[in-house]
């Protein structure tokens, strides 16, 4: 499913990671960690003048074309102000501004309401959470962002080409071989409907992938309640590690191309706390060279996700 190329430097190991499918590759420098960059929170709590509080959003957010909002228990959905897709909706998880953990249920009817904005709209969609503004959220109120195309995003085209190329050399789909090898390394995380594991060439630190059942948006509600919870419980994991701020991507095929062993995926990224110095953990390896540059071995995460240390982990292969 990948490749690893090592070498030693005077501080430790140095990883290059390729994924035969895609051939995405990413570099895993652990002794990058000692730099302790990573400081705890500066979180920027003060909800003046925030458009999505209540007594505000009614009235600094857009509507639908009938003139309506999604409603989904505490959560509302309208479209995107400023847009960057043919379709692209905003969902407020809930009306607190700064809660200090997230309900099931409300992230649940968040992306319910997500699912319904963009179900009407046909093509490629995905599901993004940036949370925290060093993960990119220009508003700290937690928010939900839904966006479809008649084009898939770069990273899912790639998987939705590479894997149709797999099903015609392989008889099988990438997808279930990925989760049938996964289960049993040492990157796999939990189970709960939907498979979690470390993803082994990351995109981002500490990467978690969720491989779903389903491939598009009209197969997905019965799987909203579980991909819900195991985000949460992945960003519990993070939480206990001293990460708080994250992105979520959700990616699903398009219902004209369903049956062609694609699975919807989400992934989930943690990021450098919000700090004084905004300092982020993107610089030109990971904007201008699209490979990024990782701290953690993702077989130390599912370690760590298992409350075993790593280095006993390492002492084991």
């Amino acid at each position: 499913m990948f490749t690893t190329d090592e070498i030693r430097t005077e501080r430790g190991t140095l990883q290059y990671r390729r994924e035969t499918l895609t051939g995405l590759m990413c570099r895993i420098s652990p002794a990058r960690m000692e730099r302790h960059i990573d400081a705890a929170p500066v979180m920027p709590t003060s909800d003046e003048g925030c458009p999505f509080c209540p007594g505000t959003l009614e009235t600094s957010t857009p509507t639908f074309e009938d003139g309506s909002r999604i409603r989904r228990g505490k959560s509302v959905t309208f479209p995107n102000l400023y847009p960057f897709a043919a379709r692209h909706v905003v969902t407020v998880i809930t009306p607190e501004h700064a809660p200090d953990r997230f309900d099931r249920k409300n992230l649940t009817d968040a992306i319910s309401g997500t699912v319904e904005a963009l179900i009407r709209f046909p093509g490629y969609a995905s599901i993004n959470w940036n949370y925290l503004p060093s993960a990119g959220a220009s508003i700290f109120h937690p928010h939900l962002q839904g966006i479809a195309d008649e084009k898939p995003t770069h990273l899912a085209g790639l998987y939705l080409t590479a894997g149709d190329r797999y099903l015609a050399d392989h008889h099988r789909s990438y997808w279930d071989d990925l989760v049938e090898h996964e289960r049993t390394s040492e990157r796999f995380l939990f189970e709960n409907e939907i498979f979690w594991s470390a993803n082994p060439v990351p995109l981002g630190e500490r990467e978690v992938r969720g491989v779903l059942p389903v491939s598009t948006l009209e197969e997905f509600e019965p799987c909203i309640e579980p991909l819900a919870d195991g985000i949460l419980r992945v960003i519990d994991f993070y939480r206990g590690l001293g990460t708080h701020a994250f992105n979520v991507a959700i990616y699903f095929d398009s219902a004209r191309n369903s049956g062609r062993g694609h699975r919807t995926f989400c992934s989930v990224i943690a990021r450098l706390n919000p700090n004084d110095l905004s300092m982020c953990d993107s610089a030109f390896m990971e904007r201008l060279h699209l490979e990024p540059v990782i701290l953690t071995l993702p077989e130390d995460l599912g370690a760590l996700f298992r409350g075993k240390d790593p280095l006993e982990t390492t002492l084991d292969r």
